[in-house]
């Protein structure tokens, strides 16, 4: 589960470097933000299931258990959202993150700045998550079957296993059914921050939304690109 906190958002920093930490524990708290700062990954790990969190920031390359390990062994039991932290360009690294459930990733080095503002996009994004559902129906539309509960797609009564963040991808473009929506805006109303041409997250998550609708053995429409253009949620055996 994933508990819900009340006040100031609460922060688990989960990073070795002794400078790196200590700045962003103090820059964060600095911002209003409660801030709970440890060096190892395995200390994090037991942290996070014993604490409520709205954001895990955390390094990759942590002593102990490393960041994808940990993340892993949360998501066994936990949805708090996770922002992952490494070196630039470190693509293995990033595919691997979002695999396993990461909401978003941060290359190093990075500034104070683009970090507050990756916050506060998932700290929204959780906050759009969480309003109260219509009530109406749940209709299965191309055979999918989207659960705002869960923020989930079924398929044949399977589950494919999405994050907050692919799922809320994947019903604004079913949302916008053969619509092209463009990179930029699905930055601004999905991931709830501006678009930046050497940010991979989108991309990412489409990726994983792709791998996980063919897991489940939906075929009848997928998330294309198009080029120059964005993203399309179409019948498999039409054109764009």
């Amino acid at each position: 589960m994933t508990p819900v906190s009340i006040g100031q958002p609460r922060i688990l920093s989960i990073e070795d470097d002794p400078v790196l930490g200590a700045y962003v524990h103090e820059q964060l708290g600095r911002s209003g933000f409660q801030v709970t700062w440890c060096q190892n990954g395995s200390e994090g790990l037991s942290i996070a299931r014993r604490q409520p969190f709205d954001v895990v920031l955390m390094d990759i390359l942590l002593p102990g258990l490393d960041g994808l390990n940990v993340l892993t062994q949360l998501r066994q039991s936990h949805s708090t959202p996770v922002l992952l932290m490494s070196a630039l360009g470190a693509e293995a690294d990033r595919i691997s993150g979002f695999r396993l459930g990461a909401d978003d990733y941060l290359p190093k080095p990075f500034s104070m700045a683009e970090l507050h503002v990756r916050i506060e996009a998932i700290l929204r994004r959780v906050a759009l998550d969480r309003r109260p559902a219509a009530i109406a129906p749940v209709v299965p539309v191309g055979g999918l079957r989207f659960d705002d509960e869960q923020c989930d797609v079924f398929y044949l009564d399977q589950p494919a296993g999405l994050t907050r963040s692919e799922y809320r991808l994947l019903e604004t473009l079913n949302r916008n059914d053969e619509e092209v929506l463009s990179k930029a805006f699905l930055y601004q109303h999905v991931l709830q921050r501006g678009y930046a041409a050497h940010d991979r997250s989108l991309d990412m998550h489409i990726s994983q939304i792709r791998r996980k609708l063919k897991s489940v053995g939906y075929t009848e429409r997928e998330v294309r690109t198009v080029w120059g253009k964005g993203y399309v949620l179409s019948a498999v055996d039409e054109t764009v």
